[in-house]
């Protein structure tokens, strides 16, 4: 579920400390502060789509740890899924966005559909203790 920061501004990881747009300009060769609209043409030209494992959930702060479980209404993967068939990989920012989809979307899936599914460590500012060169050559799984 996105944070404060990027709900008010309609942008992906749009915290000033994330690291995703850096990470992921760095590994396919643009410019992370080029605007919004461009990066995300930059993306699809890739055939990266980027999409939250939640539709809508309750949390006080903008910390995966406050989501209160109760409220956890997942996007519609399966339907996501039928639409672009040439998906094969998942890839989750961090530990709480794979467990929420394993738990809540995973289920609901065709059980013949085959994705590879990968944790990446997380990009957000609160991920801190991992230092950003480690990050990235995690991260580097995106584009191979």
């Amino acid at each position: 579920m996105p944070g404060k920061a990027s709900l008010d501004a309609q942008q992906y990881y749009a915290h000033p400390r994330n690291h995703f747009w850096r990470i992921i300009g760095e590994l396919l060769g643009f410019e992370p502060t080029a605007s919004y609209r461009d990066r995300k043409s930059l993306l699809k030209s890739r055939q990266i789509a980027v999409w939250d494992v939640l539709k809508s959930c309750t949390r006080e702060s903008s910390l995966d740890s406050d989501i209160v479980g109760s409220s956890i209404i997942p996007n519609d993967f399966p339907s996501f899924f039928r639409r672009h068939r040439a998906v094969q990989r998942v890839f989750f920012n961090g530990a709480k966005a794979e467990q929420v989809y394993r738990r809540h979307v995973a289920p609901a899936l065709d059980p013949a559909r085959t994705l590879s599914c990968v944790r990446l460590p997380s990009t957000s500012p609160a991920h801190a203790a991992m230092p950003y060169a480690e990050k990235l050559r995690a991260w580097a799984a995106v584009i191979s």
